[in-house]
């Protein structure tokens, strides 16, 4: 008897030892959940960056519905500035940081690649210019369409204001930062499409993402390479450049609400955002 005795009371600790994990592991699910996430965070910057920003603002409630993203576009310059002075929490740019940038605190955080598109108006019989050609016209050595085999008519260029990442990236790459010659400086992608679907003559430069819905406009190619989502990634298509996300210091040092931005992004749903707008993810 006494043998069963110690037998039972044996068993009645263990199934209450047991029971106490099972309360330990409930506490553990109480954790922070998505839903837990919550605030605003802020951006300003790139107008390129306008439609995936837009849709990120969206995509993200189904993930972390007590989150919410506040964007404005402004500009490249005017948002890395921005974040610098702790304006904003993120800084959108279309262009690499510079030196003088990063030297300042901020971290550069490439979400995607993204293409320039060349773009013309579609009566414009043109369909295709090499990179010297680009760079003559964008320095006025070219000023005429029947030069580079088009119709006999002056070109128009339209460019980016100063500020602009898509400007900085298009004259970096080019090399012409010093020789530029504008008939037209632009302040919003939008303006630039405007511009050139509103006047024969007129070339200009966008995020290849501007282009996926317009009318009245032709993407030419560049050394006999189309802008699209295969030859930017494959980089065959040499006019492109990083959608940066700049932050003051790491994203681990950010608040939780900014770091969630950033961990969508790198997920499965955040990659394929990236992608329905014709941009192409980062590989490491």
């Amino acid at each position: 008897m006494k043998k069963l005795g110690a037998l039972l009371l044996a068993f009645v600790l263990s199934f209450s030892l047991v029971g106490c994990g099972n309360s330990s592991s409930d506490d553990d699910s109480s954790s922070t959940t998505n839903e837990d996430i919550s605030g605003t965070v802020t951006m300003d910057g790139s107008t390129s960056m306008e439609e995936l920003v837009n849709g990120l603002a969206e995509a993200i409630k189904e993930v972390y519905p007590n989150l919410t993203i506040e964007p404005q576009f402004t500009g490249s310059g005017t948002g890395i500035q921005s974040v610098a002075d702790g304006k904003v929490d993120i800084g959108n740019s279309s262009r690499a940081l510079k030196d003088e940038e990063l030297e300042e605190g901020l971290v550069e955080n490439i979400v995607a690649l993204d293409g320039i598109a060349i773009i013309v108006n579609e009566e414009n019989t043109v369909t295709n210019l090499t990179s010297d050609q680009l760079v003559a016209i964008y320095t006025g050595e070219i000023s005429n369409w029947s030069e580079v085999g088009g119709p006999d008519e002056a070109i128009v260029v339209i460019g980016r204001e100063a500020s602009s990442g898509t400007r900085g990236a298009f004259e970096e790459i080019l090399g012409i930062e010093d020789e530029y010659n504008y008939a037209q400086e632009i302040n919003s992608t939008g303006a630039v499409v405007a511009g050139v679907q509103s006047t024969a003559g007129a070339i200009g430069y966008v995020s290849l993402e501007a282009i996926s819905d317009a009318t009245g406009i032709v993407a030419v190619q560049l050394d006999g390479v189309e802008c699209n989502a295969t030859t930017i990634a494959d980089g065959s298509y040499t006019l492109q450049r990083p959608f940066v996300m700049a932050t003051k210091g790491e994203i681990s040092e950010q608040s939780e609400a900014v770091q969630a931005v950033f961990t969508y992004l790198e997920s499965d749903a955040g990659q394929e955002l990236i992608e329905s707008f014709g941009l192409v993810v980062p590989t490491e």
